[in-house]
Order: C-alpha cells, then sequence, then structure tokens
C-alpha cells in the first residue's frame, strides 16, 4: 500500500489526514493510552507496540491499529522508526 493509498483508505474511514512521525533509535514510551483510534504505515525502520504483554514489532510496509483507550507500550527498533499515523476521534 502507497502512503496516498493509506491516506485516502483512511479518511474514507473517518481518520484525519496523514502526518509524518519519527522517532529515534532509543526512543521508547511507557504505558499510556489515547484518546482516539490510532492507525500508522511503518516507512522506514521498526515500531514494536505491547498490548497485555504481548508485543508485536511492525516493519516498513506493516499497518498497525490501535483502538482509543487501549493501554499500551511503544518503543522504536535498533535504527529508529518512521511512520505515518492518523486518528479517529471518538464522537463526544
Amino acid at each position: 500500500m502507497t502512503p496516498q493509498e493509506f491516506d485516502a483508505v483512511l479518511q474514507a474511514d473517518g481518520y484525519s489526514p496523514a502526518f509524518p512521525v519519527e522517532r529515534p533509535i532509543g526512543y521508547s514510551l511507557g504505558d499510556h493510552q489515547h484518546p482516539y483510534d490510532a492507525c500508522a504505515l511503518i516507512t522506514a525502520g521498526e515500531f514494536t507496540i505491547t498490548v497485555e504483554g504481548q508485543s508485536r514489532t511492525y516493519a516498513a510496509g506493516d499497518i498497525f491499529r490501535l483502538p482509543a483507550g487501549t493501554e499500551h507500550l511503544e518503543k522504536a527498533g535498533p535504527v529508529g522508526a518512521t511512520f505515518l499515523s492518523c486518528r479517529r476521534h471518538l464522537p463526544q
């Protein structure tokens, strides 16, 4: 999936336009959650998400989705991570 296709599909599903995110080597963020659904397309490097003790590493070309309110840890791989991120805010 190209970045343009990713952005178009997600916007059609109610997500915000995709924006680039870079996480450097050594980046790590402990337990936290977001008040929005998140979806990202990894464009370079690796990014690991841990939910309920289960870790999954995403590499270039992979897409991850994370529902709003999901407690998780996140960590960049040995060369960092770059991805396109989209958010879908929940109705109030």
